[in-house]
């Protein structure tokens, strides 16, 4: 297991995070993506750990509040040492049917952070992170609430999920300008069939140094490889058959998905391996979210660090993920080359 550090910080987290969507089960679709109780997430928190893994993310909104709950109960079960422990956790969903129940507001911020310390039953956080966009509190707000918690010590650092590359630039400025907690992190979707995120985003974060840590690396179980064109399952169960999501071209995954096999075979290993293998050879890539109901799912998923991929075989994977050229990012590559050989004092002609 590599550890990588936390974007721009000292902080060393494993590049697989065990992520607890998966516990609890409780309300509206968290029955149909997880269910699992505390003894089973015992079992799965102790395998990731002994594996090297010391990062686990959670949110207040899974199963409201009970994924928190089981995920804290399984560190006193097991007796992890406080410092052995990275604790990821999110805010921004409803907690409640009251208009001030959710979003990024001061006062919901705030009052989530002590609910989830809590429930986690610890006394600090380690990374809090605002779960998506809230188009009502200005960013300022929110900045200003997550340094008071910095402050106060209940967090250590702060991130973002599912934001747009914009709005994170927006906030480093506001933070830079008033010397508030700087965003360290993005949590965000992220697979060889899904590469929007390398438009604007990557390169954002690659020149701000902001870690990103990737969700749904399998997209919803897709490139599990378990699933036939038209969306039935090899097995007859798995989560995309009732719960479709995130949203997947299936001409370009399945295509994926066909260049993935041979390459899976010929290292002896599973093609979800090789798609979160993949994630794991990307520079701006920190840590790969991995969640799991059973535990020799996990297991399959943690041998992907030990799978290494050949310049052909990404060369393969690059070139049938690639995205679409879209503007301005034809423009911008056709333009790049202006001033290419400027050191060495020769220029492109233009003509």
């Amino acid at each position: 297991m590599k550890y990588n550090p936390l974007g721009r910080t000292g902080l060393l987290v494993s590049e697989l995070c065990l992520g607890t969507m998966t516990f609890g089960g409780q309300g509206g679709i968290w029955e149909q993506i997880g269910g699992l109780a505390q003894e089973s997430a015992d079992g799965l928190v102790r395998a990731a750990l002994e594996a090297g893994i010391n990062f686990i993310d959670t949110a207040n909104v899974y199963s409201t509040g009970l994924s928190e709950q089981i995920t804290g109960q399984a560190l006193r079960n097991l007796g992890v040492a406080r410092d052995d422990v990275v604790v990821a956790t999110k805010v921004l969903g409803p907690m409640g049917d009251g208009p001030n129940a959710r979003g990024a507001s001061r006062a919901h911020i705030i009052a989530q952070c002590h609910a989830s310390l809590k429930r986690l039953q610890l006394d600090h956080i380690d990374l809090y992170q605002i779960h998506g966009v809230d188009p009502i509190t200005p960013i300022e707000e929110t900045m200003e609430a997550l340094d008071t918690l910095v402050r106060s010590g209940a967090v250590r650092y702060v991130g973002v999920s599912n934001w747009a590359a914009w709005q994170i630039s927006k906030a480093l400025g506001i933070a830079e300008r008033k010397n508030l907690a700087m965003i360290r992190s993005l949590q965000a979707y992220y697979t060889i069939a899904g590469r929007d995120l390398e438009r604007e985003i990557v390169p954002m974060l690659a020149e701000e140094q902001v870690g990103l840590m990737v969700w749904s690396p399998l997209a919803g179980g897709l490139l599990s490889g378990k699933y036939h064109r038209d969306g039935s399952s090899v097995s007859g169960d798995g989560r995309r058959a009732s719960f479709d999501f995130p949203p997947v071209n299936r001409d370009r995954a399945f295509a994926v998905i066909d260049a993935m096999r041979p390459i899976a075979e010929a290292h002896g290993r599973s093609v979800a391996q090789i798609a979160i293998a993949w994630l794991l050879h990307r520079e701006v890539v920190t840590s790969v979210i991995i969640g799991a109901k059973r535990p020799d799912q996990l297991q399959d998923n943690i041998a992907a660090t030990t799978v290494t991929l050949s310049s052909e075989d990404l060369t393969t994977l690059d070139a049938v993920s690639a995205l679409p050229p879209e503007y301005p990012g034809w423009m911008i590559e056709r333009q790049s080359g202006y001033r290419a050989g400027a050191k060495a004092g020769e220029l492109p002609k233009t003509s």
